[in-house]
This record gives structure tokens, sequence and C-alpha cells, in this order.
């Protein structure tokens, strides 16, 4: 019997992960080393499976695997570095998705102007000085003329 410790499986089903995405997580620095059992499994200790759904909420709230790796390095040295931590990043992926939420409400809209439009043809469109679609901008690299 293990004990405390999970083996990998445990862990994994625990946290609703796989084997292999605990493996990859782990050898990319974000669980800490586990223990070997005298017949060489992998022990993990029970905070493991919180870590485990720590990192798949952050990469549900947008956090890349390097972001969270940064995190969890911040969270584990808290030596005045307030700027490092978590109230900071989630400021800045705020921000990009908000950004990103602005970029989707232009491509809905432009998207919504074509189906008005009647675009049915992108070349024609395209030929076109009413098309709503920003040919221009992605040949010209700037603002169309049309577009406030």
């Amino acid at each position: 019997m293990t004990g405390a410790w999970l083996r990998t499986g445990e862990v994994a089903e625990a946290a609703g992960v796989n084997a292999q995405t605990l493996r990859y997580y782990h050898r990319r620095g974000l669980l800490r080393e586990p223990r070997r059992s005298n017949g060489g499994h992998r022990l993990y200790p029970p905070e493991t499976v919180t870590a485990l759904r720590v990192i798949k909420a952050a990469q549900r709230l947008g956090f890349t695997l390097d972001e969270v790796a940064d995190l969890v390095e911040a969270g584990g040295h808290r030596h005045g570095r307030p700027d490092r931590g978590l109230q900071a990043r989630a400021v800045a992926k705020l921000t990009e998705v908000e950004q990103k939420i602005a970029d989707l409400q232009t491509i809905r809209e432009t998207l919504l102007q074509a189906v008005d439009a009647g675009c049915d043809d992108l070349m024609a469109c395209a030929a076109s000085s009413c098309c709503p679609l920003p040919f221009a901008e992605l040949t010209e690299g700037g603002r169309r003329a049309d577009v406030d």
C-alpha cells in the first residue's frame, strides 16, 4: 500500500487528466519530482491533485503552460515581488482577452455586413468598392478610406 502517496493513475483520475498529461506537466517542471516506490512506481503527494486542477483551471482562463509555469514559480518565491504574482498576470491576461473580444466583435460586424451586402463571390466582392470585407486593409496594411 502506498499510504497517503498516490500512484500516477490515481492522481490522474482524481484530477481528471490522463497519465500522459501528468507526466508531461512533470517534464515541463510544473510538478515536483515524485518519489519512487520499491517497485519503481512514481508516487505523488495528495496535493499534486490540487496542483493539476490549478493548472487546468489556469489554462481554461487562457494562460499558456509557460505562463502557468511562471505563475507557479512566482508563487513559490514571494520575496517582495507582488508584480510577478497572479494579480498582475491576471490583469495582463484580462487586457489580452478584452483585446481579443474587441477583435472578434470587429470580425463579427464585418461578417454581418458581408451577409447583409449579399457578398457571394470573393473575387467579385474584392473588386467592388462597396464590399465590406477588408481586402484593401490586408493588401495595403492600412485602414480603408470608407471605414470609420
